[in-house]
């Protein structure tokens, strides 16, 4: 495999991706839109209903909202790569990678290539958050969005092999609604997305308390946290690159016709 044609497959792929994102307006709203609402609708009813005992190292609702902010990005990097995915369980079947994975160039790198477009497309959705966030006046630090954004980079690309692995898996497109739901919500709510995780144990909640420590999100979303501060957090950033790692060479694996499950879906 060439360099220039490593590199012509690379630009080719993330420029369909983002020409395609940018052809689906709708798309970018209700990126913008969900989170949005978790900030000044969810927080707020969040802080009032649970009052000081949840939130109570912050004083204000403000205040609050920048502690949830960086989960919130991390919902938007979620949500991205679990919809990639999405199409990826379509375009392996009939449209376009069905044709690329028969290219002649290394499986992995293809799937790498992919998982590069649709973590392109989740840092162009985080940083119009952001910038709406500004306008809301969520006090997040300038340069906090310079130091942010490697640490978004690796989470969306941790949770981008998380989609691609489980498009491995995932048959048909109708199945995939219920696996979203068993992913997705579990792994924002078991986080430090909304609350730190010092409060869950504090209020007896042992159980959460561990299943969030060892969740994979909860270090994305904490990384970031820790970023937006000029701050690097060891031991989240090991676990996000760690899960990354093991996500991609899982699905790069199941996407092996000699060995993963597209293999075993073709006998069947």
């Amino acid at each position: 495999m060439r360099a220039g044609h490593a590199l012509e497959a690379l630009g080719a792929i993330s420029f369909r991706e983002l020409r395609k994102f940018m052809q689906q307006r709708s798309r970018l709203l209700s990126a913008l839109v969900r989170p949005l609402l978790w900030l000044v609708v969810f927080a707020a009813g969040f802080r009032n209903v649970f009052g000081v005992a949840v939130i109570e190292p912050y004083s204000s609702f403000i205040e609050y909202q920048v502690y949830v902010a960086p989960g919130l990005l991390g919902m938007i990097c979620l949500f991205n790569g679990i919809q990639s995915s999405l199409a990826m369980v379509y375009d392996r079947e009939m449209g376009m990678m069905r044709l690329l994975l028969t290219a002649p160039l290394a499986r992995a790198y293809l799937l790498g290539c992919k998982l590069v477009a649709g973590t392109l497309l989740s840092l162009v959705q985080c940083y119009a958050f952001l910038i709406v966030c500004a306008l809301f006046g969520v006090d997040l630090p300038w340069s906090g969005w310079l130091y942010a954004f490697p640490a978004l980079l690796l989470g969306g690309l941790m949770l981008g092999a998380l989609g691609l692995l489980l498009s491995v898996y995932i048959k048909q497109i109708e199945n995939f609604a219920s696996t979203m739901n068993f992913v997705i919500f579990p792994m924002f709510f078991m986080s430090s997305a909304l609350y730190p995780l010092w409060k869950l144990k504090e209020s007896g909640a042992e159980w959460l308390y561990w299943v969030s420590s060892v969740n994979p999100f909860t270090h994305s979303v904490e990384l970031t946290r820790f970023a937006m501060y000029g701050q690097l957090n060891l031991t989240a950033l090991a676990v996000t690159g760690g899960s990354a790692l093991v996500f991609f060479v899982w699905a790069a694996y199941g996407y092996d016709p000699q060995r993963g499950m597209v293999k075993k879906r073709a006998q069947a």
